[in-house]
């Protein structure tokens, strides 16, 4: 998602590699590697949290390059892809976190700005995911019942 609330009109990221080859020092075979991430989601990682792990403890860029498939991709197949989105659960983690916070200190207006700010996110993105389909068409972000969304 691109700046929505600021002046900023930069999209910054880092740019993957223009070989599209595995690299020559990962020693795992695709069938390993897909193991792995299904014992990592299994203890509760996201597939971001995932792609980090394998990139910091296992020396692996790009999991694409090696298995032909995304994260997210292979926990699909497997039956262990989450609920609901990754930036989708944040993006509530985030409301939850400050409505938490709104409770205690009334006067906070800026607080409730942002609050406001990223429930307007929280609902345009889950239109898109409604859209294409990553979301039932009945899902709805309902503040009150979204703690227990993030609970778990």
């Amino acid at each position: 998602m691109v700046r929505m609330h600021t002046f900023g009109k930069g999209r910054a990221r880092s740019s993957i590699p223009y070989v599209r080859t595995a690299p020559v020092w990962i020693k795992q075979t695709p069938d390993e590697l897909v193991e792995t991430i299904c014992q990592y989601s299994k203890k509760g990682m996201t597939p971001s949290q995932i792609g980090v792990r394998l990139r910091d403890q296992h020396g692996i860029p790009q999991v694409f390059q090696v298995t032909g498939k995304r994260i997210l991709r292979i926990l699909k197949q497997k039956g262990l892809s989450p609920e609901i989105p990754e930036d989708l659960y944040f993006l509530i983690k985030t409301a939850v976190s400050i409505r938490k916070h709104m409770r205690n200190n009334r006067k906070d207006t800026n607080a409730k700005y942002r609050l406001i700010l990223i429930e307007s996110r929280i609902h345009r993105i889950s239109r898109y995911y409604k859209r294409s389909k990553r979301l039932p068409p009945t899902w709805k972000y309902n503040w009150r019942t979204a703690p227990t969304l993030v609970s778990g």
